[in-house]
């Protein structure tokens, strides 16, 4: 089987900012161990989403009947013409210190965007990059993907009609890549209504508009391929999955259903393919834009606890009657399950009144579950129903939380992110072991970046030592001086990286 390897569907200079996981007292995020093993982290209402929930401030389900009447359409046109307004092109820039010459053609030619070639120690640069929105009401509101513009000093916002715009940061979500920003305006701007992608079907006409390559307003077409797919991207992976081009420049714009309304916000390809392309679920924002609008990120609940998939070996082998729950693996001390005396190989099977039949079914229960809540949950231990109560607890933001903990020696002060392994995306990846820990991002103008490891790398050996986990990699990392041999697993290749950590 090839390899999948999925990366933002954006320029090199940006990438999805996904978090190490956690098992201390503060988060858990992105972590996998057996069987589709996920930790439990999930949205919640904070007081203020609450009251801006009240009423969507987005358009929404404005067409009544199809652009493009139901059969195989002879044409997008009237569709893109349409909605083309409502698109805009997202120009950025970011200042980084270049350190040393990435390639001799630097050296001699010097760097993009200017600069000199032959003062590369500590010489700030500012490097631009594109993406893509689109505007959800008349008074500037516009969503675009979190990479596109996290991090950046500026953001350029650039209608059809050429009319440009700078924008402010209203709020951002990097576990599910969202982002809201906002224009000022003294005309009404005209908005894409929001639809339903809980309806989609494979199979559907899709068509996406957005900036591949800076090539602006683009056109393409194509139908939902799959949905729910999971990228390894993190515990929100959830895709719609397209065969729609989709290329870097892409990231952050709409893709609509034959009535023009946004069904996904595209955020990811496979750079394997120019067919397979994936993006977010439009329902998914509607959840948190409300939040992102009223306190400039995301509140989420916590229970700490990590669970996984009963497979019909793990029934046999736990003696449980049936396959339904949710297998707990691993209880955080001191966290919400713990208090509640959840216990690792209970079998959640109900939360908060609600049946627990499969894994996926506990993270949207716990979704609709407020902050600080008690509620009932109902486990299997040794054969026997048993009711507890556990308080959902908050989960601190990603600022706060794994990064800032990270020693300076981890993974993250080499600029990546990594996550472990699971059966399901090692299928994906088409490799024959869970065995080594996956590249899940990597930081640009980091050493890891100008070692040229990528996202979807996977970490084999350091230093001559097998990587199992993420806590190997932690402990080989602690080990290492200046630097470290990494053996990579890319593709059907297996490569040497060395990599030097940055100086000063």
């Amino acid at each position: 089987m090839k390899a999948l390897r999925v990366s933002t569907a954006l320029l090199c200079t940006t990438a999805i900012a996904i978090l190490i996981a956690s098992f201390g007292g503060l988060d858990i995020q992105v972590s996998w161990h057996g069987n589709d093993a996920r930790a439990i982290d999930f949205f919640s209402k904070n007081k203020a989403a609450d009251a801006a929930e009240a009423e969507p401030f987005w358009r929404e389900n404005a067409a009544a009947e199809p652009i493009i009447p139901n059969g195989v359409p002879a044409s997008f046109a009237d569709l893109a013409e349409r909605a083309s307004p409502g698109v805009v092109n997202i120009a950025t820039s970011r200042t980084v210190i270049q350190n040393a010459p990435r390639s001799l053609e630097e050296f001699f030619f010097g760097m993009p965007f200017g600069g000199n070639p032959h003062n590369f120690e500590g010489t700030p640069r500012k490097v631009p990059s594109l993406g893509s929105g689109f505007v959800i009401s008349e008074d500037g509101y516009i969503v675009t993907n979190n990479h596109v513009i996290e991090n950046v000093d500026k953001i350029t916002v650039i209608f059809e009609d050429e009319t440009k715009l700078d924008a402010t940061v209203v709020g951002r979500d990097p576990r599910t890549d969202i982002a809201l920003i906002r224009v000022e305006s003294d005309k009404k701007l005209f908005a894409l209504p929001l639809g339903n992608s809980n309806i989609v079907r494979p199979g559907e006409w899709v068509v996406a508009i957005g900036n591949p390559f800076g090539l602006e307003h683009t056109v393409t077409a194509g139908i939902v391929s799959a949905k729910h797919r999971v990228i390894g991207g993190g515990n929100y992976d959830d895709y719609i999955q397209t065969d729609a081009a989709i290329n870097p420049g892409n990231s952050g714009g709409p893709l609509l259903n034959l009535s023009g309304e946004v069904i996904g916000i595209n955020t990811a390809i496979n750079p394997n393919a120019n067919t397979i392309g994936f993006a977010v679920p439009i329902d998914m924002a509607k959840t948190i834009l409300p939040q992102l609008r009223a306190a400039g990120h995301v509140t989420r609940g916590w229970l700490g606890v990590l669970v996984q998939k009963i497979t019909p070996e793990l029934a046999a082998e736990l003696a449980l009657e049936s396959e339904s729950g949710a297998l707990v693996s691993k209880v955080v001390p001191d966290g919400p399950a713990a208090e509640a005396g959840i216990e690792r190989y209970d079998v959640i099977v109900e939360f908060d009144d609600k049946p627990i039949e499969d894994l996926g079914e506990l993270p949207r229960a716990v979704a609709e579950t407020p902050v600080n809540k008690t509620v009932k949950l109902v486990v299997v231990r040794e054969g026997k129903r048993k009711t507890l109560r556990a308080k959902v607890g908050e989960l601190p933001q990603p600022e706060l939380s794994e990064l800032a903990r990270e020693s300076e020696q981890g993974p993250a002060a080499l600029g990546l992110a990594v996550q472990d392994l699971n059966p399901e995306l090692a299928q994906q990846l088409g490799l024959d072991t869970t065995e080594g820990v996956l590249i899940t991002s990597v930081q640009p103008g980091s050493p890891a970046d100008d070692a040229q490891l990528r996202r979807g790398d996977v970490i084999l050996e350091v230093d001559r030592s097998a990587i199992s986990d993420v806590n190997d990699l932690r402990t080989q990392l602690d080990a290492a001086d200046d630097g470290a041999l990494f053996l990579i697993r890319r593709g059907e290749a297996t490569i040497f990286v060395p990599i030097k950590r940055s100086a000063g």
